[in-house]
């Protein structure tokens, strides 16, 4: 069967993610119907539907993660299925209601509409958080590597990942007939799809906009949303991707990311940091700092402080051929496309 005559559902279409992969999945030539909460508010998914090739292929319905079933009518008709929606978000008031419940209930929900509709494979948006919440600087992180050290208390978010990964590949294991494919991208960055502003680039806009006090020592790696959108797709197509794939380009830390901005001349009109603290006596500061903070934005500072974690994407570079932009060029991409969207004042 040809693209062209392939239907393919993308959950979360709307998302940085999602929206980056049904851009790519039209410009390939795939027929692509898409979920989202209010698919009736055709305005509101505008961005969605001036995508070159949206007027022939793209549809959107609704799919609500803790609706049992919601998602069976957007995958009559399609041979795979991209799982992207899952909550993302470091603080909430209820960390099993707002993050663990829709992530994993969510997942199983998918799964179980993919086995009754047919679906042939469902590639799941995973996150480095189910290999580790607290890198060791020694360790080399693999598709082996599972976050054994996340609780509702602790890093609930990368709790939430760890269980919905755990959920899907019990339901694999318990329905042959199903592929399942996982990806575990590091933090997102790059060009956004969407107009929103998505959680990790804001990263960049609370570097420019003076929310640091100092340059913290935090290292983290990145991968464009580009490139990850290339591997969920991949995964999708190629019959020998198996298992987890780990994706990320490099690591970079604060000290280098603000240094780039400073070099790129943002420095100029916004208000970077440039009190260094990434030394013994910042660390100690930014540990004391975080129990201040609101939980999972004090245990995340208390987990990855000094930390640079370590990791071997070769399985991704090798079995979907993946040849990741430089994350220099991705942060560049990222800035300008901020000023587009009017995120950087």
């Amino acid at each position: 069967m040809s693209r062209e005559e392939t239907s393919v559902c993308v959950t979360g279409a709307s998302g940085f993610v999602g929206s980056q992969i049904v851009a790519d999945l039209l410009e390939m030539g795939y027929k692509v119907r898409g979920t989202v909460r209010q698919p009736e508010d055709r305005e509101k998914y505008k961005f969605l539907f001036d995508l070159p090739g949206a007027d022939e292929n793209l549809s959107l319905h609704p799919g609500q993660l803790l609706e049992e079933g919601c998602f069976k009518e957007a995958m009559e008709g399609c041979k795979y299925c991209i799982h992207t929606a899952s909550p993302y978000a470091l603080d909430v008031e209820d960390p099993q209601k707002d993050l663990v419940d829709p992530a994993v209930e969510g997942t199983q929900n998918v799964l179980q509409c993919a086995l009754e509709t047919g679906i042939a494979r469902v590639v799941v948006t995973s996150s480095m958080a189910a290999i580790t919440d607290e890198p060791q600087s020694e360790q080399v992180l693999t598709e082996d590597d599972w976050n054994e050290k996340s609780s509702l208390d602790r890093n609930p978010y990368y709790f939430s990942k760890v269980e919905a990964e755990r959920a899907a590949w019990k339901f694999a294991d318990e329905h042959d007939e199903l592929s399942v494919v996982v990806i575990n991208p590091f933090l997102i960055v790059g060009p956004s799809i969407t107009p929103s502003l998505n959680t990790s680039n804001e990263i960049f806009v609370d570097l420019l906009g003076g929310e640091y006090p100092g340059i913290i020592n935090l290292t983290w790696g990145m991968v464009d949303v580009r490139d990850v959108s290339e591997a969920h797709i991949r995964a999708m197509e190629n019959d020998d991707a198996q298992g987890r794939f780990i994706c990320v380009e490099h690591t970079v830390s604060m000290k280098e990311v603000v240094e780039l901005l400073s070099d790129e001349g943002y420095g100029e009109d916004h208000k970077i940091p440039n009190l260094n603290m990434a030394c013994t006596a910042g660390d100690y500061a930014v540990r004391l700092f975080s129990y201040f903070q609101p939980s999972g934005t004090g245990t995340y500072l208390r987990t990855h402080i000094g930390k640079t974690p370590n990791f071997d994407s070769s399985k991704s570079r090798e079995v979907l051929d993946l040849n990741y932009r430089p994350t220099k060029q991705s942060i560049l991409d990222t800035l300008e496309d901020l000023q587009r969207w009017g995120h950087l004042n």
